[in-house]
């Protein structure tokens, strides 16, 4: 293969990895995944929380699920100007 079809190659494997990472980076962003990870989240939480015996558990686990889901939301932001800072 000469040097030029080499090129092409590698050129062409970038643009595709660059297209993974873009979808990647979409679904890191997506409302869908802060979705189902406060679903997720609450889940595990009220199930352990019902579990070991805890008062009101899906209440309980209410608390730690905005917790965490205020900090996926916020942490960008802080990114941003954490970023612009460096």
């Amino acid at each position: 293969m000469d040097s030029l079809g080499k090129l092409v190659k590698r050129i062409e494997k970038i643009e595709e990895r660059n297209k993974r990472v873009e979808s990647d980076k979409a679904w890191e962003t997506s409302w869908t995944r802060r979705f189902f990870l406060l679903i997720f989240t609450f889940a595990s939480i009220g199930a352990y929380l019902n579990a070991i015996g805890v008062k009101d558990p899906w209440l309980n686990a209410a608390v730690p699920t905005i917790a965490f889901m205020l900090s996926t939301l916020t942490l960008p932001s802080i990114k941003d100007i954490w970023s612009k800072t460096k």
